[in-house]
């Protein structure tokens, strides 16, 4: 499979935070999400990649080209879309459309239009007076405006009503469907990715922790509430980590299919995305 971003050793240095030699690839194709709690250093991470925040890397390239040296080339094929839009409140989408016009050298003002009238979006109302969910709509109709290889959103669906959350996620499902296109979002509401996400990238203090597949994780990844001798029996390597209760054991193991062959009555839940990490995070490791 064609990577769309390959990362090698990328790491950023704040006086009192490090992002540290987070390596993965993305997939060219897929629906990548992101990860960790507040403070992790998901915005960082996406900010190092883009170019907004100057990190040190041994490799970042985007579509098999040095960023580096085609940044401005690279830059015409992404769209990014953070948790506030950028447009000055005072522009209209008309103004908008004028503005790109000059800046993407694909952009297409008749595929501009007809997301307007798709999203509801009027073309000659002041950004102002836009809800939140008109103005993430607006952003949604430019990305997909100019011919964008990669989809890159920071928390965009952040504050949304769930059904404007679920419309925008059918706009990302339906951008990824010819395979020729890659979406990387970060999101603190995990539900939107058990919904839609290929894999998941969990970034924990600066770290990457893991990238898996969202099947995998599904398939592989279990919880079991018991008591301590349940714990005891179970290998060291079963277990990802355990978290002690007042009266109980609850244990995230990473073979359920395994563990379920040889105790078939024992109850073994899947478990969603946000409690892999509240285990990863908050878990202890059990000792050999």
């Amino acid at each position: 499979m064609d990577n769309a971003i390959e990362i090698k050793n990328l790491t950023k240095k704040y006086k009192d935070f490090i992002l540290e030699d987070i390596s993965i690839n993305i997939p060219k194709g897929t629906i990548v999400g992101i990860v960790g709690e507040n403070g992790a250093g998901k915005s960082t991470f996406i900010n190092a990649i883009l170019g907004i925040v100057q990190s040190q890397y041994q490799k970042l390239s985007y579509f098999g080209k040095d960023f580096h040296q085609y940044e401005k080339e690279i830059k015409e094929d992404l769209a990014v879309i953070f948790e506030t839009s950028h447009y000055d409140v005072e522009l209209t989408a008309q103004w908008i459309d004028r503005i790109l016009s000059h800046t993407y050298r694909n952009w297409n003002h008749e595929l501009y239009l007809k997301y307007l009238k798709q999203f509801d979006i009027p073309y000659h109302k002041k950004l102002k007076f836009f809800s939140r969910g008109m103005k993430m709509k607006l952003e949604f109709a430019i990305a997909f405006s100019h011919d964008a290889k990669l989809l890159i959103l920071d928390e965009a669906t952040s504050g949304l009503d769930p059904i404007i959350r679920d419309e925008i996620l059918d706009l990302i499902r339906d951008f990824t469907e010819d395979e020729n296109h890659t979406v990387i979002m970060s999101s603190h509401i995990t539900s939107d990715l058990d919904k839609i996400a290929d894999y998941i990238v969990y970034i924990h203090q600066g770290k990457c922790l893991f990238m898996q597949t969202y099947d995998d994780m599904k398939e592989n990844y279990g919880i079991i509430h018991g008591n301590q001798n349940l714990l005891d029996t179970l290998s060291h390597d079963d277990i990802v980590s355990y978290i002690t209760e007042p009266y109980s054991v609850s244990i995230l193991i990473q073979n359920r299919q395994q563990i379920q062959e040889i105790f078939k009555d024992l109850e073994i839940s899947r478990p969603t995305i946000e409690e892999i990490m509240l285990f990863y995070a908050k878990g202890v490791k059990k000792q050999c």
